[in-house]
């Protein structure tokens, strides 16, 4: 699939559209998209909440990144993005405050900004008119505390994946292209991210539905 071609196959959009048409105003709907780190979920969740054009809000899980500052104090920096990196009690506490959305409040989500490596506070408005939300990350199927309340807030889940060798490669260059060395990226990747990435397969089974991306199909993400 050519990089500016949507990733969203037929299938997908119906199915996104009905599920923010049994919306309420007392209760929104929560997408989950998931999978191992580099399968294309973050640009798939991007290209389906554009297509539905209004009637979603994209809140990743990656503005729930712990700040480097505090990486370095627990002794996780070169573990970043392993389950005890994230704070996910905060991450469910705002699933469920966007499940039930209060009258005329916008709801502020924080994001991840990969030039610097940090999440930022407030950086997402959910209005409160918008039916649906659509979240990413790697551990929304994790059936452990505390990550297993997570499951509980979505109405669907989504796991994407991605042939390994494509994936690797693709993890590779997105280090590179946010800064690190060629030789850092790899150790990191065949280290951290593949950990990362079998405790994610091991939750493919708890998804509402798997897409299975060749490399030719798989969405490349917007240059920065």
């Amino acid at each position: 699939m050519a990089a500016g071609k949507s990733p969203v196959t037929p299938p997908l959009l119906p199915r996104a559209r009905r599920l923010a048409a049994s919306a309420t105003p007392a209760r929104r709907r929560l997408l989950g998209i998931t999978g191992p780190p580099g399968a294309g979920k973050s640009t798939l969740a991007a290209h389906l909440v554009a297509q539905l054009a209004g009637q979603a809000a994209l809140v990743p899980m990656d503005g729930f990144h712990l700040a480097e500052a505090e990486l370095r104090r627990l002794g996780r920096t070169d573990r970043k993005g392993a389950p005890d990196t994230f704070d996910p009690a905060g991450y469910t506490a705002l699933l469920a405050r966007l499940r039930s959305p209060e009258p005329d409040t916008t709801v502020y989500a924080p994001a991840f900004d990969r030039r610097i490596e940090e999440p930022v506070a407030g950086s997402i408005p959910v209005a409160p008119g918008i039916p649906l939300v659509v979240t990413e990350g790697n551990y929304l199927l994790l059936d452990s505390a505390p990550w297993s309340r997570v499951r509980e807030l979505l109405d669907e889940v989504w796991y994407v994946e991605l042939d390994t060798p494509e994936r690797i490669r693709r993890l590779i260059d997105r280090h590179e292209r946010f800064g690190r060395p060629r030789a850092d990226a790899e150790r990191f990747v065949h280290g951290s991210d593949e950990a990362n990435a079998r405790l994610v397969a091991a939750t493919r089974d708890r998804a509402d539905l798997v897409i299975t991306f060749t490399p030719d199909e798989a969405p490349l993400p917007k240059r920065q």
